[in-house]
């Protein structure tokens, strides 16, 4: 079981030696109190409470007596060194897994990303890298910790009882510690499959609340307000659930190793009775005892965490597991500025096995030609644009550039080389001036604020009250359509890149920003290999080649006349 944490591990090496230190503390604090209680039993009490401790010395009795807050003070310090240190190594160790998972994220295929809910993905991200880490903080702490205490206290109880001469003791004794695995394995196994189950749910239920704050305005206007709640209830209801019966058999646990260890002690009772053993003896044989109880019931908890830890660890690892196909070559082409002459050679491509969207695809786009790819929706337009940047690789045939294959670039070679200009552009919750940045990011100010002018985005940024500094919102909220789409434009031009994708780019717009956009794309394009997606006659006026796509194909070309 542990051996599929094994490639997780290497989190624990940049905070290792902080692990040390909270591993020597948990031993120390497992001694403590594994073996000094018992002592305390065995040396202490008989002292206080024998015939003769008339005779102590006012020295000899505050020694006895300080051997109880000596321990704890022991105890407590390296408790509460462990835990700390634990901690801070758990908070390292999650920083470490939700970047790595963020970083995987981002060179995933789209293809795959796409066939996943949003929620879900940050759901892996969030509950299950926080799931795993505990684990493996736990792992690391009571899998030193507990065993350490739980030596420490049969340890003791083996010494005692051999010099008691009472092996049978030591026998009865250590026979009754074993039992309490049967309820530790049965639980251990009820949990793998609810906490799946409960890790599972939890991103369905984090994927309704992103899906209905991402649609707050269609729920609004389609009166869905009840539906959304009734909806989002049953999936809440549906977690709660899980919760619970993962809760059910979490919290039987501890209840049963303590009731077998009571049945347990009980049968102790009974054989120092037959067997005439001392008061003294028997307390520190049945204090030492106690205390294995303790770790045997941590060991419990964490094998629930183990187990837990696993349903966490298979939804991550089928992210962390799943292949980077579209990735740079080992031997990339030298590019530097191309000049856009833009070839598809055959190419096939599929989305789904036996559910082609290319079929036989062959066309070569000159430099510098505004190109429109019209035909009805789903007749591969997006999908032909979407394989220049090489965000899906062909099933067969050949993309290139100038004459080179797509895949023989660097993806940031081949796409530095690209803008796009998308229906509905993304603006991250920043500053009008760093979305603008996005276009370059070594760009001057100067040159930011040019292509604001060029793209007509000037005027209405300073009309702000913060102009450049201006917060934008989730995805643009605080701004138009067309000024959004006017900072999408404004992108471009600042990359100025000599390949342009214009997906929609107008569509949703009214007429007075669709001409000014119109306007500014106009410069925008001049001297550059253009792929404009539209179904708009404006749009596409002015393009020198038009592909008119069907089913796959391109059913005819030609420009405009």
């Amino acid at each position: 079981m542990l051996r599929r944490f094994r490639p997780y591990l290497g989190y624990l090496r940049p905070v290792r030696v902080v692990l040390v230190s909270a591993i020597i503390a948990g031993i120390i604090q497992g001694v403590t109190s594994g073996a000094g209680l018992p002592l305390m039993v065995k040396y202490v009490f008989p002292r206080v409470f024998s015939a003769d401790r008339a005779v102590l010395s006012a020295w000899q009795i505050a020694a006895v007596v300080m051997w109880l807050p000596i321990v704890f003070t022991v105890r407590g310090a390296a408790g509460y060194a462990s835990s700390y240190l634990f901690q801070v190594a758990g908070v390292r160790i999650l920083e470490a897994l939700r970047l790595d998972y963020f970083r995987k994220l981002q060179v995933l295929p789209l293809s795959f990303i796409q066939r996943q809910t949003t929620g879900d993905l940050i759901s892996r991200g969030l509950a299950d890298a926080n799931q795993l880490q505990m684990t493996m903080v736990s792992l690391a702490s009571d899998g030193m910790k507990q065993p350490a205490t739980l030596l420490s206290a049969l340890g003791y109880v083996i010494y005692l009882a051999s010099k008691e001469r009472s092996t049978a003791l030591m026998v009865v004794c250590l026979a009754v510690v074993p039992l309490c695995v049967f309820p530790v394995r049965y639980v251990g196994r009820k949990l793998v499959k609810r906490a799946h189950q409960m890790q599972t749910q939890m991103g369905s239920v984090t994927n309704s609340l992103s899906e209905n704050l991402g649609a707050a305005k269609e729920v609004r206007a389609f009166g869905l307000e009840e539906r959304q709640v009734r909806a989002f209830a049953a999936e809440t209801g549906a977690l709660i659930r899980v919760q619970l019966k993962v809760a059910k058999y979490y919290q039987a646990l501890t209840p049963s190793i303590e009731v077998i260890s009571a049945f347990g002690i009980a049968v102790v009772f009974v054989y120092a009775y037959l067997a005439g053993i001392q008061l003294t003896p028997f307390l520190t044989i049945i204090t030492a005892l106690y205390m294995s109880y303790e770790p045997v019931k941590k060991l419990g908890a964490l094998n629930s965490d183990i187990k837990r830890g696993e349903a966490a660890l298979e939804r991550l690892a089928a992210i962390f597991n799943e292949p980077v196909t579209i990735r740079d070559p080992a031997q990339p082409a030298a590019v530097g500025r191309l000049t856009g002459t833009i070839a598809f050679r055959d190419v096939d491509f599929a989305y789904k096995a036996e559910e082609p969207v290319l079929r036989g695809v062959s066309v070569e786009i000159p430099a510098g030609t505004v190109c429109a790819l019209v035909g009805p929706s789903g007749a591969g337009k997006t999908t032909f644009a979407n394989l220049v940047p090489r965000f899906f690789d062909v099933d067969s045939g050949v993309v290139s550039i100038d004459s080179l294959d797509v895949r023989s670039m660097r993806l940031a070679d081949l796409r530095r080389n690209i803008a796009l200009v998308s229906q509905d552009p993304v603006l991250f919750n920043d500053t009008v001036y760093n979305n603008l940045l996005l276009g370059r990011l070594d760009a001057s100010r100067d040159e930011v604020i040019a292509a604001a002018v060029n793209a007509h985005a000037d005027e209405f940024i300073r009309a702000f009250p913060q102009g450049y500094e201006t917060v934008v919102g989730e995805r643009g909220a605080r701004l138009s359509g067309g000024q959004k789409q006017r900072l999408a434009v404004a992108r471009a031009f600042l990359r100025n890149a000599p390949v342009l994708i214009l997906d929609e780019a107008t569509s949703a717009l009214d007429s007075q920003s669709e001409q000014m956009i119109q306007e500014a794309l106009r410069r925008l394009v001049v001297g550059k290999t253009v792929l404009i997606i539209a179904h708009r006659f404006s749009t596409i006026r002015d393009a020198s080649m038009i592909l008119v796509f069907d089913q796959g194909a391109i059913v005819a070309r030609g420009d405009h006349a």
